[in-house]
């Protein structure tokens, strides 16, 4: 990675004040007269491009309306956000704020610091007008063309003319030094009503949306096909868990922005931990590795799906045994979910199966109704403490500010995309359970569209039952 470099010489009295506040260091030295005098010139003139609108433009301009027409004579400010530091001098991989992207169509390619704003009008039941601002291309005369690592052309690549940008999603644009903050903003997520309101908004998706949470599954399918065929080469990597890691990772970023969320690739008693994603163990034959994972595609919307898998190809009769009682408590969610129903309904049909079957098992000191009692039980959800379902789209857990009434209890309705995702986990030294149970964790997760002929799995095409599982690893493990 090419040093840091900030200019501290100047030649003309322009440039002077421009970089007047760089100080000289080991990481920071002075660039020598000869460059500052020639740097400026020699460079073809480069084309202002006009693009056509981008496919989700009218549908981001739909969700502004409604913004607008929920904010009468309020101004709201959504910001971007801007690079978060990784260490150092380096940056964590730009993404812009979730209600940002949803409410503006730009995504992967979207300009750290930049802001919409909405503007009430004078006559407040007239809406709003809406601006872009965002920090315009450099003009090759200033200092911040090579100058600034962060943001300058000459360390980072092209950045995006206003007028390309108008084009490319429909909305005004201005540079960002014309922004100024107001008394009295609305600003997202500092203003409650706001940041609820932005978020209830993707709870049921547009075509557009739907669209390409389709493309994110699709493309992560084809990621844990790669797995399924690496398993080989994975069981002879030391932290084969890593090698899981990699080789989705390969996947997400030849076909999209990359992952939505860390990869969990847990085998063996690793299963257990909800969000392991430390992926550091080995991938071990006879046993079983779950693997939680999903493509972010260009848009940002995201997939997010588990598969557990018998590293060897073959589940043993208690692996088999717990793997499908996780997909009848899958089963049992997917067939109660329908249009009208509460969205907590999905997770009580998956915890009833999980309940019956760990009380016919004798793990439970209670039976299993006496578990689901809502205010004396739960004694089952030791081994499945998590809920079931989650709203999925832009965000892998999308619409994480809306209300309990509109999210936990509300109603399903068409457009609405969440995921099933029970699992059964018996931890290594649980002692509640017998002891070939022990280090055994499971979990089967799909993503599901309603529809007003009610759910439809996106991902059913992946492997699901046991057999279906094995003999995907007999077909394509080489």
């Amino acid at each position: 990675m090419s040093e840091t470099t900030q200019a501290s010489e100047t030649v003309t009295s322009e440039q002077q004040t421009e970089q007047a506040p760089a100080e000289n260091t080991n990481r920071k030295q002075p660039f020598p007269k000869g460059f500052l005098e020639t740097i400026s010139t020699g460079w073809a003139e480069r084309p202002d491009l006009t693009p056509p609108q981008r496919a989700q433009a009218p549908y981001a301009a739909a969700r502004r309306d409604a913004v607008s027409a929920a904010f009468p004579g309020k101004r709201l400010v959504i910001p971007a956000g801007s690079y978060k530091q990784r260490s150092n001098d380096t940056d964590y991989p730009f993404r812009a704020h979730s209600a940002f992207a949803h409410l503006t169509g730009w995504a992967s390619d979207s300009v750290p610091d930049s802001v919409l704003v909405f503007q009430p009008r004078a006559d407040a039941a007239s809406g709003h007008d809406v601006t872009l601002y965002l920090r315009e291309r450099a003009d090759r005369t200033t200092a911040e063309f090579y100058g600034d690592a962060t943001i300058g052309e000459f360390w980072i690549g092209p950045r995006p003319a206003l007028a390309g940008v108008a084009a490319d999603l429909g909305v005004p644009t201005a540079h960002i030094d014309e922004f100024t903050a107001a008394e009295g903003d609305l600003v997202l997520d500092e203003d409650a009503d706001l940041t609820r309101f932005v978020s209830e908004l993707r709870l049921v998706k547009d075509e557009y949306e739907i669209a390409q949470l389709r493309l994110a599954v699709a493309v992560t399918a084809r990621g844990f096909d790669d797995i399924v065929a690496d398993l080989p080469r994975i069981i002879d990597t030391p932290r084969g868990e890593r090698a899981v890691e990699g080789v989705f990772h390969h996947r997400a970023r030849i076909e999209g922005n990359g992952e939505g969320y860390d990869t969990i690739a847990a085998s063996g008693p690793h299963a257990c931990y909800l969000h392991w994603t430390r992926n550091d163990g080995a991938v071990v034959p006879g046993d079983l590795i779950l693997i939680d994972a999903g493509v972010e595609v260009d848009s940002l919307y995201t997939a997010d799906i588990t598969r557990t898998l018998p590293v060897n190809g073959t589940f043993t009769p208690i692996q088999r045994k717990i793997y499908e009682t996780v997909r009848e408590a899958a089963d049992a969610a997917f067939a109660a979910a329908r249009p009208g129903m509460k969205f907590r309904e999905v997770h009580e049909a998956a915890m009833r199966v999980i309940a019956d079957r760990v009380a016919e098992w004798g793990l439970l000191p209670v039976t299993a109704d006496e578990a689901l009692d809502a205010d004396r039980g739960g004694q089952h959800r030791r081994y499945m403490v998590h809920g079931t379902s989650h709203h999925l789209g832009i965000d892998v857990h999308d619409c994480a500010q809306a209300r309990r009434e509109m999210y936990y209890d509300g109603i399903l309705e068409p457009g609405m995309v969440f995921t099933i995702e029970p699992g059964l986990y018996f931890q290594i030294d649980d002692l509640t359970v017998p002891e070939e149970y022990r280090g055994i964790g499971v979990r089967i997760e799909d993503d599901i569209l309603m529809t007003a002929d009610g759910p439809v799995n996106l991902s059913a095409g992946i492997p699901r039952t046991a057999d279906e599982v094995e003999a995907w690893i007999a077909r394509l493990a080489r």
